[in-house]
């Protein structure tokens, strides 16, 4: 009779051992989660910032200057002073597009497909490399905190691949399927020893992002053959 008792005091015992470390399990998946969020936010942010001090530099500051010219030489020429509010005009909108980027909402707000189309606009501004990118299939909605950190694994991608591929284009798709979305992004540059670099910490952050929305991540490259990521994500 006392078997009984003790026998469920054991198994209580025990269920509420394992239900307590589930519960620390999924509390610390949770900060992981949250940790790294936040961090891919402060990376977007300072990786925006290069590619618009850039711009600020090579593209904007170009408009400004050619105005400037079309102004000192026009002499009261009504051609060339529409031409120079044309040109400032011009400016202005870039420095609007680069004020979307630069919010640290814009992603929220925008979504991923319109974040990385506006990443490429300014990619292609800055002539880095012919760029093509293609949305296929019925977009899905994916939870915004998890488009922020998909983001982000572009965003390194990207970044890797204009300061050491050498390429000259690069091709990015989204194929949405009935439930997932495949990302395929592909550069023509020089490619490199996958043996070294799967031992770098850009990739293994990228893994464990990817890990952490349960998306698939594989990167394939050859040497003098570019390079090519892949993102395979399961949408509920």
């Amino acid at each position: 009779m006392v078997l009984v008792p003790i026998s469920m005091v054991i198994l209580f015992l025990v269920f509420n051992k394992r239900k307590n470390k589930l519960l620390r399990e999924q509390a610390e998946v949770k900060r992981q989660f949250e940790k790294e969020l936040a961090e891919s936010q402060v990376e977007i942010r300072e990786e925006t910032l290069r590619n618009i001090s850039w711009e600020l530099h090579d593209n904007i500051g170009q408009l400004i200057t050619l105005a400037k010219v079309y102004l000192q030489n026009s002499e009261n020429d009504s051609e060339k002073i529409n031409e120079s509010v044309e040109i400032i005009g011009n400016a202005l909108n870039e420095v609007r597009a680069l004020s979307r980027s630069i919010n640290p909402e814009s992603i929220r707000k925008m979504g991923l497909i319109e974040s990385v189309n506006n990443e490429m606009s300014r990619f292609k501004r800055m002539k880095f490399m012919k760029i093509d990118f293609q949305v296929k299939g019925d977009v899905l909605e994916i939870p915004n905190n998890q488009e922020i950190i998909i983001f982000r694994i572009l965003q390194e991608f990207f970044s890797n691949t204009f300061k050491h591929s050498r390429a000259t284009e690069m091709n990015l798709e989204f194929l949405y399927g009935s439930d997932s979305l495949y990302i395929k992004c592909r550069d023509n540059g020089i490619g490199f020893d996958q043996k070294g670099f799967y031992n770098g910490i850009g990739l293994k952050n990228m893994k464990n992002r990817a890990k952490l929305i349960d998306a698939k991540l594989k990167i394939d490259s050859q040497l003098g053959k570019g390079t090519e990521l892949t993102i395979k994500k399961n949408i509920k």
